[in-house]
């Protein structure tokens, strides 16, 4: 270190000592253009109805929850979960009826719409973390190489939290000839990482990109972004509606529950398929993830309040990252669709399914987990919120990292 170098500015000094997993900041005409976003308020992107973005609740008692050994034996599964082994025979044929889902685990999804290939929230690496040696692990291993995964024609980010945005999985996709589509901000990071600007498209909400045949729009969600400790809200969260010729699909990222639904469903439903973030929830975050009952009541919301289409659960089984048990988000998923009427699939990671085939239904996460006590039966209507009394405010709790 130089002597000049005690006269930069603190902000600057830390920049500097961010690794490449951490991204880069919105500059430039980027940054200009997020400034007239009508999304950005006082300095930063905001969402659709208000949310805290910071646990809420007493430390203590979410300490004596999250640390209890009870409590940690049930947020990982008892044995190994069942992957199914994608291979290039499952992906080779075309699917029959023209869409094809593959849940890879958490959030990551293959979709093959209308003959087009597109790769929702892509994490193939072993931890959700800007290090290799510490944060969330992988519960199970990935069902297939990206290599053998074959062409993508569209990568599509829905924010820039570590279990959604993958520096290896960026970097291995930004050597294909896939094209990028992504929210608000979040093109700094994938140029950082190696994707040209000429193979992206950068999207406020409501806004659509056209490839191949396929449109894609980027759409509300209630959650928010950030790579660091210091979190400017300057990149964009979305969710994502994908529609071609003959089928049209909606990936929710992650949200929490909000009137919006309805909305984007008048808009852009109804869908064929919706991928919903039902996992990693809590009483201590209500406002930036779903409970298993409030996705089943986003998905009625986006097919006009009636059971449509099909339910495919996602953002849980992969990673630990709430207090919850393990297979409660499955569990409960099971039972709202039941007392919805609405048809959910649960497949394995890694087995692909068509919507409007046979859909893969067994609990397989019951092996693998003891009787849980369904606190959810207890608690209301299945479509309601499900939660019980929200823990009261005494003070933030910064323990909700970039989830």
């Amino acid at each position: 270190m130089t002597g000049a170098d005690y006269l930069l500015p603190l902000r600057t000094k830390l920049r500097s000592m961010r690794t490449e997993s951490f991204g880069a900041d919105p500059a430039g005409a980027r940054m200009e253009r997020i400034r007239r976003s009508p999304q950005f308020v006082d300095g930063a992107f905001q969402n659709p109805v208000g949310a805290r973005i910071r646990p809420s609740g007493s430390s203590v008692e979410f300490a004596k929850t999250y640390f209890q050994k009870e409590q940690r034996v049930l947020r990982t599964p008892n044995g190994a979960v069942p992957v199914h082994p994608t291979t290039l025979a499952d992906l080779a044929a075309p699917p029959v009826s023209g869409l094809r889902l593959t849940w890879m685990g958490h959030s990551s999804v293959l979709a093959e719409i209308d003959g087009r290939r597109i790769l929702f929230d892509p994490v193939w690496g072993e931890r959700c973390s800007p290090f290799p040696f510490a944060g969330p692990k992988r519960l199970h291993p990935t069902p297939l190489s990206l290599a053998a995964l074959g062409p993508v024609d569209v990568v599509v980010i829905s924010h820039d939290h570590y279990d959604h945005l993958d520096l290896p999985t960026i970097r291995a996709l930004a050597g294909t000839d896939t094209v990028f589509a992504v929210p608000l901000g979040v093109g700094a990071h994938l140029e950082r990482w190696g994707v040209p600007a000429a193979r992206m498209h950068e999207l406020d909400w409501n806004e659509t990109a056209t490839v191949a045949g396929i449109s894609l729009t980027a759409t509300p969600a209630r959650h928010f972004c950030g790579r660091g400790l210091r979190n400017q809200q300057h990149t964009l969260w979305a969710s994502w509606v994908v529609a071609g010729p003959e089928h049209r699909i909606y990936h929710s990222g992650d949200t929490g529950y909000f009137p919006g639904f309805r909305d984007i469903g008048a808009e852009h439903g109804p869908f064929d398929a919706t991928m919903i973030q039902i996992g990693a929830y809590s009483e201590y975050w209500p406002d930036i993830h779903m409970t298993p009952a409030e996705g089943m009541r986003a998905h009625l919301d986006l097919q006009g309040g009636r059971p449509h289409g099909v339910l495919l659960p996602i953002h849980w089984g992969t990673f630990n990252l709430a207090p919850h048990a393990w297979a409660e988000p499955g569990e409960w998923t099971k039972d709202a669709g039941e007392e919805a009427d609405q048809p959910v699939a649960f497949p394995r990671p890694g087995e692909p399914f068509e919507p409007a085939g046979i859909l893969p239904v067994e609990p397989w996460w019951r092996a693998l987990s003891p009787v849980l006590a369904r606190p959810w039966r207890l608690s209301g209507e299945q479509t309601g919120s499900g939660r019980g009394p929200a823990p009261a405010a005494r003070g933030d709790l910064d323990l909700a990292g970039e989830r």
